[in-house]
C-alpha cells in the first residue's frame, strides 16, 4: 500500500524566533529506526533540504528541526535520526536508550535496505518494542524498504517487505532515496497526517472530559411535582347560605 501523493500541499521553511504575535505550530515528534548503513540519515536530508548526500559520518543520533505546512496545517516537525547500533538486543543500555527514543517519539520510520537481508530481519524486534512501550497507544509506524534503485544487489524481495507490513498491520513503502525525492517526501509527509490525527482525537477526547455535566435534579422536588400531577382535583367546598 502506498501513501497518498501529498506534494501540492507541503512548504519548508526554517523554525522562525518566537513572538508574542506568532500562533505555536503543532509539535510532530518522530523517530528514524533501523540498522546501520540502511540510508536514515539520507532519508531525512532529502526529505528536509531535497538533497541527496550518499556518505554521512558515523550517526551518532541527530535530531533535526523544521516548521513544515502539511494540507494547510503547521506542524513544528522534529525527527530524531538513530544510530545503526540501536538495536533490540540483551545490552540494558542500548535498550534504555532506545526506549527512551521510542517513548519521546510519536511516529515512526523503520528502515531497512533491499540489499541487506540482517537489517530486514531487524525491523520486526524494533515493530515489537515500539508496541511494548506504547501498549494502548495506535502510534502510526510505517516500513520502509530503501536503495530500491540498486536492484542488482536485492536480498529482501518486494513481496517480504509486502507480507511483514500487512502481518504487523503497518504501512509499507519500497523507495530510493537517491532518485526519487517525491517518495521520500510522500513517507514523511503520510507520517505527520497520521499523527495529527491521534493530536486531534486527543484533543477532542480533552474538550469532552472538560464539558461540565448538568446538574442533577432535586429528586425530592420531582417527586412532589409527580404527586400533584396524579393525585385528583379536589374542589373547595361551596359556602353555605
Amino acid at each position: 500500500m502506498r501513501p497518498p501523493s501529498m506534494s501540492g500541499h507541503f512548504l519548508l521553511a526554517p523554525i522562525p524566533e518566537s513572538s508574542s504575535d506568532y500562533l505555536l505550530p503543532r509539535d510532530i515528534k518522530l523517530a528514524v529506526l533501523g540498522a546501520s548503513r540502511v540510508g536514515k540519515s539520507a532519508m531525512i536530508v532529502r526529505f528536509l533540504t531535497k538533497r541527496f548526500i550518499g556518505d554521512y559520518e558515523p550517526n551518532t543520533g541527530k535530531l533535526y528541526s523544521r516548521l513544515v505546512s502539511v494540507e494547510g496545517d503547521q506542524l513544528s516537525l522534529q525527527i530524531q535520526d538513530t544510530p545503526g547500533g540501536i538495536q533490540v538486543q540483551d545490552n540494558t543500555q542500548v535498550v534504555d536508550c532506545l526506549s527512551k527514543c521510542v517513548q519521546w517519539a510519536e511516529g515512526f520510520l523503520l528502515v531497512y535496505s533491499i540489499t541487506d537481508y540482517d537489517s530486514y530481519l531487524s525491523i520486526r524486534p524494533l515493530y515489537q518494542h515500539i508496541r511494548k512501550v506504547h501498549p494502548d497507544s495506535k502510534v502510526p509506524v510505517i516500513i520502509v524498504g530503501n536503495k530500491g534503485d540498486l536492484l542488482h544487489a536485492r536480498q529482501v524481495q518486494t513481496d517480504d517487505g509486502i507480507h511483514l507490513a500487512n502481518e504487523l498491520g503497518s504501512l509499507f513503502l519500497e523507495i530510493s532515496t537517491s532518485e526519487n525525492y517525491q517518495d521520500v517526501c510522500d513517507v514523511f509527509q503520510h507520517l505527520c497526517k497520521e499523527v495529527s490525527k491521534l493530536h486531534s482525537l486527543s484533543g477532542e477526547r480533552r474538550r469532552t472530559s472538560i464539558i461540565s455535566r448538568p446538574r442533577s435534579p432535586n429528586m425530592q422536588d420531582l417527586k412532589r411535582r409527580f404527586k400533584q400531577a396524579l393525585s385528583p382535583k379536589v374542589k373547595a367546598p361551596s359556602a353555605l347560605g
